[in-house]
């Protein structure tokens, strides 16, 4: 078995790596906030948010704060299972001497 087969394509991007770390850490995390922490632009987070939603790994949340639109994002628990089993395969590849 190859060093590399549990390396997600679905992380390969710093931007995807970024959300999900976020994600990991914290219950949820609105658009905004991950614009901030990540200094993604709006159509670039919302191009990598829409693949890991399309992935299964994020459920996105649409609502109304007020008068302005608020989307947030939570992990499922097949992207916590897959970004678990990820990061496991990088600290393997990373340790290997």
């Amino acid at each position: 078995m190859s060093i590399i087969n549990n390396i997600n394509k679905a992380f390969d991007h710093r931007i995807r790596l970024g959300i999900m770390s976020i994600l990991m850490v914290n219950e949820y995390a609105d658009f905004n906030m991950l614009k901030e922490l990540l200094g993604a632009t709006d159509g670039n987070l919302a191009s990598h948010t829409k693949a890991l939603e399309n992935a299964e790994y994020i459920l996105v949340e649409k609502q109304f704060i007020g008068r302005k639109p608020n989307t947030r994002y939570s992990t499922t628990k097949l992207g916590r299972a897959a970004f678990k089993k990820h990061i496991e395969a990088l600290e393997k590849l990373i340790n290997k001497q």
